[in-house]
């Protein structure tokens, strides 16, 4: 039988550690002997340096040696000074090695502690310490402390160690009183925990699976995630059912539970018809505030439509161009009309009378600003127009913080209707990818008087976040809304083109492979297509359009499946990005992460810093957020530090800490919704099966017109035929254009 012991030191080092469960392995040193001994065990929270006294078993490992499984731990402030300088010397503290630790200790001596708690401005005394490395140094002292006894307190709800410190890091020392007064809020708030973690963590506190307080959380929850999946509403009977799934309990109270929620007015009931639609009423009065304030925009403005008429001709002249009938009213249009959306496919003109309206505008001395959902879309329309163009949130100036000083997804943005835009006019490109929550943003930081120009594609997917925005404002038939329909010259000699207009109408397009820039390649089994895509992406597209491998983008309709985003990365990592000495990797939720690896973000975050670096360290720029759909490179893995470098792709550097890792996937492959308003050199699409949902012709449309040089679809050629026949798309519950209708009446 092992023997029972109980020991006590401070941690030398962590061997290894598993983020998700906390199971250390870490060489401890002896207070007494100061002799190393190898534990084993789960640990809430543990930092080299840190005292323990263990309790556990003694035992020899057959590869290892002796060990200690522990059992039983406390972490303890070191009270000699050989530990004091161990611990401040480890690491724990950033910005304190080993040599100034042991100056700090040498002056202090048994007080250290005391100093950098109660009185750290004393520590200027100490050679190498500036009064913000003193204020640096407490700082860190203070947070150990606090997020040690958070972990700790967290282990009794079985948490996983990585949750438990974005729930910390989150919340700060809120997080007591939010699991206190709701534990179901860690759903709603924080990426990664799902409503199991919570209502596990609700049961150990004591809420039974029938109370009204439950069965509220999961109501709210199921329309949380219909959100997430782009509705803005459930129907009644869906919400009923969904929740009824959920939580595993009888459909009565969760009617009973509905009622209530629509009597407290947290939940909206629509009714038309026989219809009833059920809204979190945050959602329902975006919406409606959304119509009420496009309806405001939505003036007449005067106009000399004679004098405009020879200011286009002579921009004509000038720029060697050629108007249509359609474009040259949509300029006329631009300058009468508050609200105006201008919509066409590919090759259809919608840049060229984008830049004849800003020369019109400009011409006539208005401040106009350009913007778009994304930075590679905002990149797009810089190039495009010559005009600086940023992306929305940048033009909006996202702050990060809200009201209550709680970090969440409810960003606060500094323009808005306190603080508006000042500008004359005010032209967003890309705009099916604009979703209700950005839409309501960009309408509070306008003023009437304003003119809002939305440029899209509504033949394209919507939006990733609720709401069909773009879809919904040209459905209600309340502003100005020309299409663009025809393909231009110079256009009609791209197959890319032509065949995405081909597939957006239904017709069958031509696979003869005779073509310049679109290719499709037939194979009968998904492993001969996998084969294919790495060959595309590492040699054949690289060469064809003289670009990076890393350019070519790899669109797929799946997550899961041999050809679907999960297996495509790790097959293309292998091959783009191998196992080399001195590379470092590290595993986070699953997926093997290296230093050099291709990586996109997954989900807004406001308040994530960012900084742009000059040579030698020095900062040209600074500022909060990365967005959903961001791209980047991982530039270091620092285990030590616990944090990734990434450098995205306008060269902002973003420092992500190891439990914020399940905000970032790999991105050698991505699903198509991902690649909205992107544009790649080459992109090589893999279709074999899958779920006809998916299988449609909006999603192959969305694909091809990402690629600017060359398109190569790899599979199928029964799937490709079904796709383009494919009309059926998701359901997406929006109410937008009944809220503008509304407002009509």
């Amino acid at each position: 039988m092992d023997e029972v012991v109980k020991v006590s030191g401070y941690v030398e080092k962590i061997v290894y550690r598993n983020e998700n469960n906390g199971y250390t392995v870490l060489t401890m040193s002896e207070a007494d002997s100061g002799e190393d001994m190898s534990l084993t065990g789960t640990f809430s929270y543990i930092a080299e340096g840190q005292f323990l006294e263990v309790t556990g078993n003694a035992t020899v490992h057959r590869d290892y040696g002796p060990q200690i499984n522990v059992t039983e731990y406390v972490l303890k402030d070191p009270s000699d000074t050989t530990s004091m300088e161990k611990y401040l010397g480890s690491g724990a503290i950033k910005g304190v090695g080993p040599a100034l630790a042991a100056r700090i200790v040498t002056m202090f001596k048994e007080d250290t502690f005391k100093i950098i708690e109660e009185t750290p401005e004393k520590l200027v005394k100490v050679k190498g310490i500036s009064k913000k490395g003193a204020r640096k140094i407490a700082e860190q002292f203070m947070n150990d402390r606090k997020m040690r006894s958070a972990m700790m307190f967290l282990q009794k709800y079985n948490i996983p160690m990585n949750l438990a410190v974005k729930v910390y890091k989150y919340y700060g020392e809120k997080m007591y009183k939010v699991l206190e007064d709701n534990p179901y809020r860690l759903a709603e708030d924080i990426f990664g925990v799902g409503f199991k973690t919570a209502d596990n963590i609700a049961s150990s506190m004591g809420i039974s699976g029938d109370s009204n307080f439950r069965i509220s959380a999961g109501l709210k929850y199921t329309l949380s995630l219909a959100g997430n999946n782009g509705h803005c509403y459930l129907p009644m009977e869906g919400l009923i059912q969904e929740t009824v799934r959920l939580l595993g309990v009888n459909e009565e109270i969760v009617r009973r539970e509905a009622l209530n929620l629509l009597l407290d007015k947290d939940f909206i009931l629509e009714e038309k018809g026989e219809d009833k639609n059920v809204y979190l009423a945050s959602m329902y009065y975006m919406e409606a505030g959304c119509a009420r304030m496009l309806n405001d925009l939505n003036i007449r403005f005067s106009a000399d439509t004679e004098g405009l008429e020879k200011e286009i001709e002579k921009i004509e002249k000038e720029d060697s161009i050629e108007l249509d009938d359609i474009q040259k009213n949509a300029i006329i249009e631009a300058a009468q009309s508050g609200v105006m959306i201008i919509t066409g496919g590919p090759g259809t003109g919608k840049t060229t009378t984008i830049n004849t309206i800003i020369k019109i505008f400009e011409k006539e001395g208005m401040d106009f600003l350009l913007a778009a959902p994304t930075g590679r879309a905002a990149k797009r329309m810089t190039e495009a127009t010559g005009y600086e163009a940023q992306t929305i949130h940048r033009l909006l100036e996202v702050n990060g913080m809200t009201e209550d000083g709680v970090e969440r997804d409810g960003t606060i943005f500094s323009r808005n209707e306190t603080n508006p835009l000042e500008c004359d006019v005010v032209i967003i490109d890309e705009m099916s990818m604009v979703d209700i929550y950005l839409m309501n943003a960009l309408l509070k930081a306008l003023t009437p008087g304003v003119r809002l120009i939305m440029v899209g594609d509504a033949s394209q997917l919507p939006s990733v976040g609720p709401g069909n925005v773009l879809k919904d404002m040209i459905n209600a038939d309340f502003c100005t809304v020309v299409r663009l329909k025809k393909i231009f010259r110079q256009a009609a000699q791209s197959d890319i083109i032509m065949n995405a207009h081909a597939i957006n109408n239904g017709e069958k397009i031509k696979m003869d492979n005779k073509s310049k820039d679109f290719f499709f390649l037939k194979r009968d089994d998904p492993n001969t297509i996998l084969q294919l895509v790495v060959h595309l992406v590492m040699k054949s597209m690289p060469e064809y359009v003289k670009a990076d491998p890393y350019d070519v983008q790899v669109l797929t309709p799946m997550r899961k499946g041999e050809l679907g985003v999960e297996n495509l990365n790790k097959v293309l990592q292998r091959f783009l990005n191998p196992e080399e000495f001195g590379k470092v990797e590290r595993e986070f939720h699953g997926v093997l992460f290296r230093e050099g690896d291709k990586i996109m973000q997954i989900k807004n975050n406001y308040n994530i810093t960012w900084e742009k670096r000059l040579g030698k360290g020095f900062i040209e720029e600074e500022g909060k957020g990365v967005f959903n759909g961001d791209c980047g490179i991982i530039k270091r893995i620092d285990n030590d530090g616990e944090k990734v470098v990434v450098q995205f792709e306008d060269n902002k550097i973003v420092d992500y800490d190891f439990s914020d890792m399940n905000e970032i996937e790999l991105s050698y492959a991505i699903t198509i919704h991902k690649s909205q308003g992107s544009e790649y050199p080459a992109v090589v699409i893999p279709i074999f099966s899958g779920p006809p949902i998916l299988f449609n012709r909006n999603l192959l449309y969305t694909a091809i017109t990402r690629a600017r040089q060359c398109v190569t679809i790899a599979g199928s050629r029964e799937k490709l035929e079904f796709m383009i026949g494919n009309k059926v798309e998701s359901k997406r519950y929006s109410g937008l254009c009944e809220r503008i209708k509304e407002q009509l009446i």
